[in-house]
């Protein structure tokens, strides 16, 4: 079958109505491109392969405009999705009874397992989507234009597969492999997935499709250990929470949020990246079960310094307070 049929019905069995790739339709303006350029041709008489030009009106105006939209829209909702599902996962206490009360996920750890199951696929499937339809405007175009807007997607942090709620998902499947809750019948989120250690220094392994592999170093490139109490930037880097706020110029009592958008990422010096950055609690837990030692040792050195800043906070906010 070929994978535009095979992606369509994909599409069309979800209950609810989803976010997709126009496979079709942008394989239809890449035909209509072809069909032009080679009426072209023969008007002019060029019987030598043509490329498309380096503004086609055809593809700067539908082609690459349409996908992008999609692109965005994909990402998120695969990024509310996931955000609910891992929220629901780490809920505790009466919190997790309501969630579960008000029926945003009905069942057990079993339907909890399904529903990542079905956003990673989801997720590959739309990435699979991308991926061949780049690859097929190249080939018609004799060009490179197609990946350049991979990379330009990239930047603009609308590729899927770079989404830090993905790496989440990875160590949310890591945890549940590793937790007492286990079945047989419990759907697997991923195959090969694993935290792998490199003489110290911890990395998120997964290999996906076509030889398309992720690996999500773990080391913050600030205080070059592993990271703890993580968080991903906009950008898609990750630090230490404090790290973070250190390189933000902002204090744990005042949190990212508080950064200013001038601030920069310490390794890309891409600016506003702080307002929306994730805490990556699935991959706490996860790094915390794999390095107790140095966690331990970590949250006592931390402690410390969080206590120090909330003191000195409240202190200026008493002295602001009585006017000193």
């Amino acid at each position: 079958m070929k994978f535009c049929k095979k992606y369509q019905e994909y599409m069309e069995r979800q209950e609810k109505k989803l976010p997709g790739v126009g496979f079709k339709k942008l394989k239809k303006i890449l035909k209509r491109c072809r069909r032009d350029l080679q009426s072209h041709d023969d008007i002019n008489g060029l019987h030598d392969v043509q490329t498309c030009p380096d503004h086609c009106p055809v593809c700067d105006g539908s082609f690459f405009p349409s996908l992008l939209k999609e692109m965005s829209a994909v990402v998120g909702c695969f990024n509310e999705r996931a955000q609910k599902l891992l929220g629901l996962h780490l809920a505790s206490g009466f919190r997790k009874y309501i969630i579960w009360f008000k029926g945003k996920l009905q069942g057990n750890h079993i339907a909890l397992i399904q529903e990542g199951k079905d956003l990673v696929t989801y997720a590959l499937i739309n990435a699979i989507a991308i991926r061949k339809i780049l690859k097929k405007y190249d080939k018609i175009h004799y060009s490179k234009q197609g990946q350049a807007f991979k990379s330009q997607a990239q930047s603009m942090h609308i590729e899927i597969l770079q989404s830090p709620w993905f790496c989440e998902l990875m160590a949310f499947h890591i945890n549940l492999k590793e937790s007492k809750v286990k079945s047989r019948k419990a759907p697997v989120l991923f195959e090969g997935c694993s935290l792998t250690f490199d003489d110290g220094k911890p990395s998120l392994t997964c290999e996906l499709f076509d030889s398309v592999e992720i690996d999500v170093d773990l080391t913050c490139s600030i205080c070059l250990d592993p990271v703890f109490d993580p968080v991903a930037l906009t950008c898609g880097h990750i630090f230490c929470y404090m790290c973070a706020t250190s390189a933000a110029s902002v204090t744990t009592v005042d949190g990212l949020k508080a950064a200013r958008h001038e601030e920069k990422c310490p390794l890309c010096r891409e600016a506003g990246v702080y307002e929306g950055a994730v805490h990556l609690e699935e991959l706490s837990i996860l790094l915390s079960r794999s390095c107790h030692e140095y966690w331990e040792q970590r949250l006592r050195t931390e402690r410390t310094e969080r206590v120090r800043q909330a003191k000195e906070h409240w202190e200026s906010q008493c002295r602001a307070f009585v006017g000193v």
